[in-house]
């Protein structure tokens, strides 16, 4: 019931003229706007045809048109997906290599910091109500994770935070962008929380940070939150450094160890 529910709100019924062709154009929209990304998996057939209000023929016709223009696959017995359209932004060993290059990993937060910082001062803007509620709902689950001690939980509100406040933009272009580099997005949020959490002991200010953006983007305060989410990346940027140095630190302490024992 719930996922028939959430296919009503995604997707209107048709009329009966060019039934075919008025599915094709609707999920469209739905993949321009960003709304349907790559890789998302579309309702079955029986699901989608009473949520359209089209016999399941006219149904077969319309995502055979929309797989050979590209827009989505159909993997027998799985079912039909959102194709990759914008590619892989970066390879796995790219990614990995990211982790291990500090110039290009800077390189990757300066990106970030811009990309954020615009995403966040247009979500302010444009958020809807129901934009808000989900930043509510994250911030939440994030206090309640950070009041538990649940690491694996607040890893999970931060990359979704992220993501809830790019999709608020309302930039399609934007928002395929984030998801084109989702794993790199995902590896470093996790790879930095542990150099974060080091310079205050308790994450406290990581989660201040978030809650302080999140915030920003729910009260409607563009300046407010661009700000939020530069003063974030920033931070990211410097326990990226502080990481760095204690590391080399580690390194010269045992090579004069060495030399003395």
């Amino acid at each position: 019931m719930e996922q028939q529910n959430t296919n009503q709100s995604l997707f209107d019924r048709v009329g009966h003229e060019s039934l075919a062709d008025a599915v094709v154009r609707q999920v469209e929209d739905l993949i321009a706007s960003g709304i349907l990304k790559q890789g998302k998996r579309l309702p079955s057939e029986r699901e989608l045809s009473e949520a359209l209000g089209v016999s399941r023929p006219k149904l077969r016709e319309a995502l055979q048109i929309l797989e050979d223009r590209g827009l989505v696959v159909t993997r027998h017995g799985e079912g039909t997906f959102v194709s990759a359209l914008t590619g892989q932004a970066m390879l796995p060993a790219l990614i990995s290599l990211y982790g291990r290059h500090e110039p290009a990993f800077m390189d990757y937060l300066e990106y970030r910091r811009e990309q954020e910082g615009f995403a966040a001062r247009l979500a302010a803007d444009r958020a809807t109500s129901a934009d808000k509620e989900r930043i509510t709902d994250i911030l939440e689950k994030m206090v309640t994770a950070f009041e538990a001690g649940d690491n694996e939980a607040s890893r999970q509100a931060d990359f979704a935070l992220h993501a809830a406040i790019v999709d608020a933009s309302q930039n399609a272009t934007l928002i395929h962008m984030m998801a084109s580099i989702f794993e790199l997005t995902q590896q470093s949020v996790f790879y930095n929380r542990d150099f974060l959490r080091t310079i205050d002991g308790t994450g406290q200010i990581l989660l201040d940070q978030h809650l302080e953006l999140g915030n920003a983007v729910i009260e409607g305060e563009p300046a407010r939150a661009k700000r939020a989410a530069e003063e974030h990346i920033d931070f990211v940027e410097k326990s990226f450094r502080v990481g760095l140095e204690r590391q080399r630190r580690e390194v010269m302490s045992n090579k004069r160890r060495l030399l003395s024992s």
